[in-house]
């Protein structure tokens, strides 16, 4: 292969993986960007918590309705167009937020956003879902696991900027280099998956046999990808099953999880274990670590010991180290258990999106997704909620309910034996006709 077929996106499956990294790290980038910017935003607008809360409330309600819709404008106009189309759209949605001056101007604001972002999110799982089922490798996880590196990236630069450019100019550097991004690897990204290749080497070819082996590769190559672009019709057609509904229940519980890990076991530690601010924050740090490696290493532990496997076997981990911090009676328990808690839900919500693409395809992604976010929206609150009821230790005690009828429904969803065509008891669960890669 030459170097330009390298750099391009070439047909085998290694290289196409690529240009889809670059845009789920990327992404990871963006959305730190914004978080770190929240609070000097929430300043300039003047809003009080309450307020705050219901404007990011707006971004979360459009991100999930947009994602419903999603999945079919996908299928018209092709998951990686839409893709190459809405990541400078983001871009340029960034900004925006640091224009508002008020509270009702954040919350359009960011509803638009939202809506936008919604849909470049399913974009991303499907065009995942689809090299997947070309390729055979389980690539969700560790395309997740990228997307958390690049958070972490932008979260320092964030940092690093926050003291010497404000919002808006902070967002603008942010969106620029997106924007080059986009441009830069827009022609990779298209090239991907069943697209027709095109020969990049016009000049002095090789020796006369090894010109035709590389001829019969491209046509075998070429046959396979007529044969993986009929299966995906052939998915967009189907009827969204009960699977993938029980699919999108995972990624609810899932969600669940990790947004009330995210919100509330930095406060469990202080009150309840008398953790400083600072050890506080080591222990969301001992999380975020556990999650983003649990997802690095996920395509590998998928492959090895299949999808249903290592959903419902993470849950279980999960719910134990969810019992564990949130009973623990030391920092040292307490941090064993979020790093069993990150490893356990690293790979439930990816697997569980891949699921949902391989079954029906860029709408079973939009779905579960939209079922999956109510998780994150309604759980958060609703910890608070319980924890003036009962207590803190007892409403985090019940992400573990939730990660175990995770780990019901992966093994009831499996049962049901519901697989795209030609991917049978396949580790990775997609369309894998052949046996699958290491990744």
């Amino acid at each position: 292969m030459s170097p330009r077929q390298f750099l391009t996106g070439g047909r085998h499956p290694v290289t196409r993986l690529y240009p889809l990294t670059v845009f789920f790290a990327a992404d990871g980038v963006l959305f730190a960007s914004w978080i770190v910017r929240i609070p000097e935003i929430k300043n300039q607008v003047g809003a009080s918590a309450t307020a705050l809360g219901l404007a990011l409330l707006c971004m979360t309600v459009s991100s999930a309705a947009s994602m419903y819709f999603a999945g079919g404008l996908c299928e018209r106009l092709g998951t990686r167009t839409v893709l190459v189309a809405s990541f400078p759209l983001v871009c340029a949605g960034l900004v925006t937020p640091a224009l508002a001056r008020s509270v009702v101007a954040l919350g359009a604001i960011l509803f638009v956003f939202g809506a936008i972002y919604g849909v470049l999110l399913v974009a991303l799982n499907s065009a995942a879902v689809e090299i997947e089922s070309t390729s055979g490798r389980a690539i969700m996880s560790p395309m997740h696991g990228l997307w958390s590196v690049g958070g972490l990236v932008g979260a320092v630069i964030g940092g690093l900027l926050a003291a010497h450019l404000t919002a808006v100019e902070h967002f603008a550097v942010v969106a620029v280099a997106g924007v080059v991004v986009a441009v830069g690897f827009a022609r990779p990204m298209l090239r991907t998956g069943t697209d027709q290749p095109v020969r990049t080497d016009g000049t002095a070819g090789p020796a006369t046999a090894a010109r035709g082996q590389e001829q019969k590769q491209e046509q075998e190559q070429e046959q396979k990808q007529k044969q993986e672009q009929e299966t995906v019709r052939r998915t967009a057609r189907r009827p969204i099953s009960l699977a993938v509904v029980l699919l999108g229940v995972v990624a609810l519980c899932t969600a669940y999880g990790e947004g009330a890990i995210g919100d509330w076991v930095a406060l469990h530690l202080r009150e309840n274990l008398g953790a400083a601010a600072g050890v506080a924050a080591y222990g969301f740090g001992v999380y975020s670590v556990a999650i983003a490696t649990g997802r690095l290493t996920g395509g590998r532990l998928i492959e090895r010991l299949g999808e249903t496997w290592v959903l419902s076997g993470g849950a279980v981990l999960a719910a134990a180290g969810v019992l564990t911090t949130a009973w623990a009676g030391s920092l040292a328990v307490a941090f064993a258990g979020l790093l069993a808690v990150g490893l356990g839900l690293a790979n439930m919500f990816p697997v569980a999106i891949a699921r949902a693409g391989a079954i029906g395809g860029p709408r079973g992604v939009g779905l579960a997704s939209t079922i999956g976010n109510t998780g994150m929206l309604a759980g958060p609150p609703l910890i608070g909620f319980l924890a003036d009821q009962v207590g803190l230790r007892t409403a985090l005690s019940t992400v573990a309910v939730t990660a175990l009828v995770a780990a019901v429904i992966g093994l009831v969803q499996r049962s049901l034996r519901v697989r795209t065509e030609g991917a049978a008891d396949s580790p990775v669960g997609t369309v894998a006709a052949e046996p699958a890669h290491r990744v």
